[in-house]
C-alpha cells in the first residue's frame, strides 16, 4: 500500500503562521479497505481554507461549462419534454425492437391480447371480449404507413383505448386532434376520457361528425373536473363508434390545453432554471438521423424506429421545435451532424437550415462532426484511418455554407484517445476548433474482487481528480499537433451504476452520490476552463437531468448541482489554499483505478459576474466526517450574512422519483460570515456559498 495523503503546507491563516505536517491527515483506500487517518471525532476535524480573493486568475471562466445535453432516448422528448400524452399516435408497427416489445409485453401481459386483435402497441381494445373488430390499412394513410380500420357493432360500442397518465395537478383542459376516414354508417366518432380498466365510467367526452370520405383532421376538446383523476392515477383515453359504424382512424393526438408550443410547461421552467447557455442535440441516434424527416407539418411527418435506442422516433420534435425550446430556456444550440449514414451535402443544408431560423441568422454556431464515431454501435461509423478524411470532407462543406462555424470532431475517451486523436489532428489547421471526449463512467464496475459499497462510493468519487491528470495529457498531445489552438470538448459525461439484482450498491446519476460525482465534475472543469471551454452534462432531461414520469416532473440529483452551480454565473477562477487531507485509490474504477490526492473536501474558488460576489463550490467526499473549516478571506470584505445552498440526504443512495419528487435537493441557507469564519460542512454534501462584498 501506498503512503498517500501525506502533506505539508504553510498556511497564514487569522494572521498567525500554521505550519501543518499532516503525516496522517489524510487517508487510503486500497485493497478493498478503506483507512480514514483524520484525526478526531467529525466536528473536531478542522481545517482551514485561505481564500486569496485579491488574485483572481486572468484566464475567464466560460459559461459553456454547464451545458447539457438531449437525445431521443427512454422519455427523454417524446413522454418527457414534449407534451403528447398518447404513444403510436399514427398507430403504426414496428416501432420498437423485439427486446422492447418483449419488455413491454412483461410489464403489460394485457397488451398480447390487443396485439393478437390487430391492434398497435400500446393500443388496447375497449372491450376485449368483443373479438375482432379491427384491421390494420397499408397505404392508406394520413400520417405514415399504417391507419386502422374500426368497425362497429350494432347496439354496441366498438374503440380502441390507451393507458395515459394526465397533470391533472396544474391542467384539467386538453386539446387534440384525430385523422378520420368515414367508411359507412352512422358518421359520430366518440373520443373520451374514462376511467381505468372501467370503460362504463366516462369522466369527458367529445362527439366528432366525421362524414367525409377522404381523409380529415378533427379537433376535440377535453375537460376533466377536479378530483375524478388522481394525482400519478392513470385514466383510458378512448376513440369509439357506436351502432353498425365503420371510420378508418390515424394520427391522434392529445394535450394539456397548457402546453407551450407542443412542450411541456413545467419541464420548460425546470430548464430555464438550469440556466444551460448550450443545449447538444445529439447522441448515438445522430448516426441515423435525417434532419428533413423532422421538419414541416407536423401531422405529416413520418413514425420510425429509431435505430439506436429501438424506440418509436415520431419526428414530430424536430429541427425547429428544438430551437424554439433554446429559445425558450435562453440556451444555444449545439447540434451533433450526422457522419454515419450522412452526407457532407446534408450536414452543410442542415447548417444553412437552422442558420437560416435562429435568431439573428448570422450563423457561427457550434457544430460537432460526429458522435463516438469509434463505436460500432454507431450507424455506419468509419474505421480509424478513414475519420480524419471524413471530418475533412464534412468540414469543408460546411465552412461554405459558414466560414464561421465553430465545429467539433468526434475525438476518443481518455482512456484510448491517443491514436484514434492522432488521426483527426493530422487533419489541415482549420479542420475543427475543438476535439471532443465523453466520460460515461459505470460506477460500480472496480478492478478489486469484492469491493465494499463504501470502497465503490469513494472510488467512483475520486474520479474527477483522476480524469483531471488524462484530460492535460490529451491537451499535450493537442499542442503537440498542428493544431495547437484547438480545445477540448466535454460532449457527454455521466455516471451510471450496472444494473443488476446482484449488482453493489453505488453512487449513480439518480442518487446522491451521483450527485457528489457532479459536483466534482465541475469543480474539476471550473479548474481546467482553459482546456475544456465546452461540457455538455447528460442531459438536460433523464440521466441527470429533469425527469418527468407519470406526468410528475422533477429533478433527479445531479440536476441541483449544475442548476445551483450555473445559478452563480462564475466568471474568474481565484486561488485556494487549504490543508484539508486527502486519500488515495488503488484498483478503484475500472477506467481509472489508480487515482492520487484526492481531497475530502474539494474547494474551488470564483468571483461571480459583477465582481461584488465570490463563490466557494465545496464538495465534502467523507461519507461520515463534517468537516468544520476555518475560512480566510483577503482582498474582499463580505456582508454579514451569505447565501449557502446545500445538497445532501440521509443516505447517498437516497434518490428522487416521482413518489418523492425532493428528497435530494438545494436546501438555502443564510450564514453568517467575515473576512474570518467558520463552517461546517455535513458529510456526503455539496455546498455552495456565495458572499457579497460589503460596499466600502
Amino acid at each position: 500500500m501506498r503512503a498517500e495523503g501525506r502533506l505539508c503546507r504553510k498556511l497564514k491563516v487569522a494572521g498567525s503562521l500554521l505550519l501543518l505536517v499532516a503525516a496522517g491527515a489524510g487517508g487510503q483506500i486500497a485493497g478493498g479497505q478503506i483507512i480514514d487517518q483524520s484525526p478526531g471525532p467529525a466536528l473536531d476535524t478542522q481545517i482551514h481554507i485561505r481564500v486569496h480573493a485579491g488574485q483572481a486568475v486572468s484566464t475567464a471562466i466560460p459559461n459553456t461549462i454547464f451545458g447539457s445535453f438531449l437525445e431521443p432516448i427512454g422519455h427523454s422528448t417524446y413522454g418527457g419534454l414534449w407534451a403528447e400524452l398518447l404513444e403510436n399516435p399514427s398507430l403504426e408497427g414496428d416501432l420498437w425492437s423485439a427486446g422492447r416489445v418483449a419488455a413491454m409485453l412483461r410489464e403489460r401481459p394485457e397488451l398480447e391480447r390487443a396485439s393478437q386483435l390487430d391492434l398497435p402497441l400500446p393500443w388496447e381494445p375497449l372491450q376485449v371480449a368483443q373479438g375482432n373488430r379491427y384491421e390494420p390499412r397499408w397505404g392508406d394513410a394520413a400520417n405514415s404507413y399504417r391507419s386502422l380500420l374500426i368497425m362497429g357493432l350494432p347496439a354496441d360500442e366498438v374503440g380502441i383505448r390507451q393507458r395515459i397518465y394526465l397533470p391533472v395537478h396544474r391542467a384539467l383542459q386538453f386539446k387534440g386532434g384525430v385523422w378520420i376516414k368515414h367508411v359507412s354508417g352512422p358518421s359520430t366518432v366518440y373520443v373520451s376520457l374514462r376511467k381505468w380498466n372501467s370503460p362504463q365510467d366516462i369522466f369527458s367526452e367529445a362527439k366528432i361528425t366525421a362524414n367525409n370520405d377522404e381523409w380529415t383532421k378533427y379537433p376535440f376538446e377535453l375537460e376533466l373536473k377536479p378530483g375524478q383523476v388522481g394525482h400519478l392515477e392513470p385514466a383510458d383515453f378512448v376513440i369509439s363508434l357506436r351502432d353498425d359504424s365503420r371510420a378508418l382512424v390515424d394520427q391522434i393526438s392529445l394535450m394539456p390545453a397548457d402546453n407551450v408550443d407542443g412542450m411541456d410547461p413545467e419541464v420548460i421552467q425546470m430548464a430555464r432554471d438550469l440556466k444551460s447557455p448550450l443545449v447538444r442535440f445529439g447522441g448515438n441516434f445522430t448516426s441515423s438521423y435525417h434532419w428533413r424527416d423532422g421538419i414541416g407539418p407536423r401531422d405529416k411527418r413520418v413514425s420510425q424506429l429509431n435505430l439506436a435506442w429501438n424506440i418509436p422516433e415520431y419526428n414530430t420534435f424536430g429541427t425547429d421545435e428544438f430551437l424554439r425550446f433554446c429559445e425558450l430556456i435562453g440556451a444555444q444550440p449545439q447540434i451533433a451532424l450526422n457522419l454515419g449514414s450522412g452526407t457532407p451535402a446534408e450536414a452543410a443544408a442542415w447548417v444553412q437550415y437552422v442558420n437560416e431560423h435562429w435568431k439573428d441568422k448570422k450563423g457561427g454556431l457550434i457544430w460537432e462532426l460526429g458522435n463516438e464515431l469509434w463505436g460500432n454501435w454507431n450507424v455506419g461509423y468509419p474505421l480509424r484511418e478513414q475519420i480524419g478524411p471524413r471530418t475533412e470532407q464534412f468540414s469543408a462543406a460546411i465552412r461554405k455554407v459558414d466560414p464561421g462555424a465553430q465545429l467539433i470532431a468526434t475525438g476518443a475517451d481518455e482512456d484510448s484517445y491517443h491514436d484514434w486523436n492522432a488521426v483527426q489532428l493530422a487533419t489541415p489547421p482549420g479542420t475543427f476548433e475543438y476535439v471532443s471526449t465523453h466520460f460515461v463512467v459505470t460506477d460500480n464496475r472496480v478492478q478489486f474482487k469484492s469491493p465494499s459499497n463504501d470502497f465503490i462510493a469513494l472510488a467512483t468519487f475520486a474520479l474527477p481528480v483522476g480524469l483531471e491528470g488524462r484530460l492535460k495529457e490529451m491537451m499535450e498531445q493537442i499542442k503537440a499537433s498542428s493544431h495547437k489552438e484547438a480545445r477540448i470538448a466535454f460532449t457527454e459525461w455521466l455516471f451510471v451504476t450496472a444494473r443488476g439484482p446482484a449488482g453493489p450498491a453505488a453512487p449513480d446519476f439518480n442518487n446522491l452520490g451521483g450527485a457528489i460525482d457532479t459536483a466534482g465534475f465541475l469543480n474539476m472543469l471550473l479548474r481546467n476552463s482553459e482546456i475544456v471551454p465546452i461540457s455538455d452534462m447528460t442531459g438536460i432531461l433523464e440521466f441527470a437531468g429533469i425527469w418527468k414520469k407519470r406526468e410528475q416532473v422533477y429533478g433527479a440529483p445531479g440536476y441541483w448541482v449544475l442548476r445551483s452551480y450555473a445559478d452563480e454565473a462564475p466568471t474568474h477562477l481565484v486561488p485556494v489554499d487549504t490543508d484539508g487531507p486527502t486519500y488515495s485509490v488503488e484498483n478503484g474504477v475500472t477506467r481509472l483505478p489508480h487515482v492520487e490526492h484526492v481531497p475530502w473536501l474539494d474547494v474551488v474558488a470564483a468571483q461571480g459576474t459583477s465582481g461584488n460576489k465570490l463563490v466557494l463550490f465545496c464538495v465534502n467526499r467523507s461519507l461520515t466526517r463534517d468537516y468544520r473549516a476555518a475560512i480566510q478571506v483577503e482582498g474582499f470584505k463580505p456582508l454579514a450574512t451569505a447565501t449557502a445552498k446545500t445538497i445532501t440526504a440521509p443516505s447517498i443512495y437516497s434518490e428522487n422519483s416521482e413518489i418523492d419528487p425532493n428528497a435530494v435537493a438545494a436546501e438555502t441557507s443564510h450564514p453568517l460570515v467575515g473576512p474570518n469564519f467558520w463552517y461546517i460542512f455535513p458529510h456526503a454534501s455539496v455546498v455552495v456559498i456565495e458572499l457579497e462584498r460589503k460596499e466600502r
